[in-house]
């Protein structure tokens, strides 16, 4: 039980390199930027990957009448998550540390990990919503205006996760390593309890 707490508290403080690292990054390439323009999402705002790269983007969106980006007071997700995370750790070390000294069982470990994966998920479906409604919800007066071949007005949103076309932008939303290790930290968890599992079966 002793290593499957240790890889507990292992795993519940992995997930604090999001306030490190970014969790995800969003870029953009096309032939006029011969540099891609790159946002990298932390979860407490959002930080071009390079100097001009935000105002940049902003540049472009003001043309097809999409909205700046956030800074971080215009969203409460930026401030929410953090508390999330850190509350998150916080529990996962000191059930790791209870059930090292034998004060909790291993299905707290996996209790941990079913909480923060239904935080994941939600966190997930806010984002995705955030990127359709970043896309969506154009200024009606924008300098441009372009339709698609049906008379709908054409949608800008990035992928979720992946690749997509954008006029002659390729857009592309992939994690980075906070969030890589966000994942990395939650699957260590399960792992934990598995081997805590495994550790009473022989006792």
């Amino acid at each position: 039980m002793k290593k499957a707490s240790i890889l507990m508290i292992l795993g519940s403080a992995f997930i604090l390199g999001l306030f490190v690292f970014p969790m995800w990054n969003i870029r953009l390439g096309a032939p006029q930027y011969p540099e891609p323009l790159g946002i990298d999402i932390y979860i407490n705002g959002l930080q071009g990957e390079n100097e001009f790269d935000i105002k940049n983007i902003d540049g472009l969106n003001h043309y097809i009448g999409m909205k700046i980006l956030p800074k971080p007071d215009d969203m409460w997700e930026f401030s929410v998550f953090p508390l999330v995370i850190s509350i998150m750790a916080g529990l996962g070390i000191c059930i790791g540390l209870l059930g090292f000294l034998d004060k909790l069982s291993h299905n707290w470990f996996l209790f941990w990990f079913i909480l923060m994966s239904v935080f994941g998920v939600l966190g997930i479906y806010d984002f995705s919503q955030w990127l359709v409604e970043y896309g969506t919800e154009l200024d009606p007066n924008a300098i441009m205006k372009l339709m698609n071949p049906d008379g709908t007005p054409m949608k800008y949103n990035p992928p979720l996760f992946g690749h997509k076309k954008l006029l002659n932008f390729d857009a592309f939303s992939y994690p980075r390593l906070g969030g890589i290790m966000l994942w990395a930290g939650m699957m260590i968890t399960l792992f934990a309890y598995f081997v805590g599992r495994k550790s009473l079966k022989k006792s």
